[in-house]
């Protein structure tokens, strides 16, 4: 009987076909999205224990419009549950920060969502953060 297992190269060539697009899927679900004229971001900073979340939105010229901010905690001890909401004007080659928390990170995992509504047009971005101990 012939196995798969004795050919470890046979085992990493399929690992590697099933791994690339699992990769590209979950680097496209958390990179930024954009709609004309913006494009939004989360970004995450650790800060001695901590860590930083910014809801960030690009705009290639000046835009407005609202967005909505959610980080929820979905590991580790305790439970976070925050919602950032509000109107924005956005200056054509600056970042404009629309929400930010700062977390313990401790073992702590957290999901944030950043929803962007610009002239009826909605994009969103998202980013788990953590798990370190």
């Amino acid at each position: 009987m012939h196995s798969i297992v004795n050919h470890p190269r046979r085992v990493m060539a399929a690992l590697a076909l099933l791994l690339v697009p699992a990769g590209a899927l979950a680097a496209m679900a958390t990179a930024g999205q954009s709609v004309e004229p913006v494009r939004c971001e989360i970004r995450a900073t650790p800060e001695s224990g901590m860590v930083a979340l910014e809801a960030l939105v690009h705009a290639d010229k000046n835009a407005s419009g609202t967005y909505s901010f959610r980080v929820e905690s979905v590991g580790g001890a305790g439970g976070t549950n925050i919602e950032q909401s509000g109107a924005f004007n956005a200056t054509s080659g600056r970042p404009a920060t629309l929400g930010a928390v700062t977390l313990g990170a401790k073992g702590a995992v957290y999901d944030a969502t950043l929803d962007v509504t610009v002239g009826g047009k909605s994009i969103s971005c998202t980013q788990r953060v953590g798990g370190a101990n």
